[in-house]
């Protein structure tokens, strides 16, 4: 990660780093890596996807390298926002359950082919290992201190040790998520029943049902 950061102190300005040409090579380049594997993929074939000259991408990033990690990092970023569920009233655990599951099930249905290539390339790039790590780890973190608070407000009862749990829900909403990812039409169930498991696991009652 350290190479990234220092890489993006040169180009500085925050108008570059959340410009729409930015925005498009990120999704171009998770395009083309998941097509065309990572070894394969270069700079040309990104910049083609994107419609943006070379020199266009050179801007925003110093390599094809450079780029995945980004993308690394916006796959952690993804998986972490999954957890805010703004507009949802926090205090209402049903509610905060069942928004948090059907972004973190969409956001990895969303990315899944590109999680795939991030596990391979995390074994050789030690920063792209650091992002894996934290891609992993972070929301699973989190979303047990979550679990801590509920309980020590008396507004949940986990059936589990809190980390424990939030690793069972994590693995749970993968698998709906590769399911998601096969048969999209199927999202809204997989929501409803993993919702309704944590809920139990959670000991804060049934999710509520159309």
């Amino acid at each position: 990660m350290a190479r990234t950061h220092k890489a993006w102190a040169v180009r500085t300005a925050r108008d570059r780093t959340e410009a729409p040409a930015r925005a498009r090579l990120l999704d171009a380049a998770e395009a083309v890596f998941t097509r065309l594997g990572y070894s394969p993929a270069t700079v040309a074939d990104i910049t083609a996807e994107a419609e943006v000259s070379r020199a266009g991408f050179y801007v925003y990033f110093a390599s094809k390298e450079e780029v995945f990690r980004v993308l690394a990092a916006r796959v952690r970023d993804a998986f972490l926002a999954a957890q805010e569920v703004p507009g949802v009233d926090t205090d209402d655990v049903r509610a905060v359950a069942e928004a948090s599951v059907g972004a973190f099930v969409a956001a990895y249905a969303r990315h899944l082919p590109l999680l795939g290539l991030l596990e391979q390339q995390a074994r050789t790039d030690p920063d792209v290992a650091e992002l894996w790590r934290e891609i992993r780890e972070r929301p699973v973190h989190r979303h047990a201190r979550y679990i801590r608070r509920l309980a020590a407000e008396g507004r949940a009862r986990p059936l589990a040790e809190p980390l424990t749990l939030a690793r069972a829900v994590g693995g749970m909403c993968v698998e709906f998520a590769r399911r998601t990812a096969e048969r999209p039409g199927v999202h809204q169930d997989a929501v409803r029943d993993v919702t309704a498991l944590y809920l139990h696991l959670l000991g804060a009652g049934p999710a509520r049902r159309e």
